[in-house]
């Protein structure tokens, strides 16, 4: 068993750590950059375009200045500790945005890596995964990609581990019965 201080340690960690998505969130909504950006790692990896927050904060705004308003919603946030200084975990989201004259939702699971340094906890990484995003007015439909200004193809549920596994020996024919079809199909 974890000694008493080890375990208060866990918890606050755990406190610490789940107040990272809801500062992005509140972050992002704000658009404060520079506490966005200040919740990652000072060398946080940004691809082929380098390290640092300077770095992030390049690419994020003119991806934030493509929406006018935004709500992101947490939902639900599980942590998994890899040891006292790392964690990872996965962020239910529910996002709305405001876009040429749009509502559009989104579905999204953050996938996250934490590391503590000096004591404080940061996102080292955060991989944005959705199932659809539609205009609030409209039902989601295949191929979900309901907005044009983003439109990346949607990594969820086939994205998790367990979701193709789970359907292989399944009936394609039943499995296409149970999947939304396009409006008009």
């Amino acid at each position: 068993m974890m000694e008493l201080e080890a375990r208060i340690d866990r918890l606050e960690s755990l406190a610490a750590i789940q107040q990272l998505p809801i500062r992005y969130a509140l972050a992002v909504d704000g658009r404060d950059l520079d506490a966005w950006v200040g919740l990652f790692i000072p060398d946080v990896h940004c691809g082929r375009r380098g390290t640092g927050r300077a770095v992030l904060k390049s690419i994020i705004e003119p991806a934030v200045r493509t929406f006018y308003r935004s709500i992101h919603q947490i939902c639900g946030h599980r942590v998994e500790f890899d040891d006292a200084d790392h964690a990872h975990g996965v962020v239910y989201c529910r996002a709305e945005h405001e876009d040429d004259g749009k509502w559009v939702i989104m579905a999204i699971a953050y996938f996250d890596s934490y590391e503590r340094r000096d004591g404080e906890w940061f996102f080292v990484r955060r991989r944005e995964k959705h199932w659809y995003a539609a205009d609030w007015q409209e039902r989601p439909t295949a191929p979900f990609t309901g907005w044009a200004a983003h439109d990346n193809p949607p990594d969820l549920p086939q994205d998790f581990e367990s979701w193709n596994p789970f359907w292989e020996n399944e009936d394609k024919d039943r499995l296409a019965r149970l999947t939304m079809k396009p409006t008009g199909e």
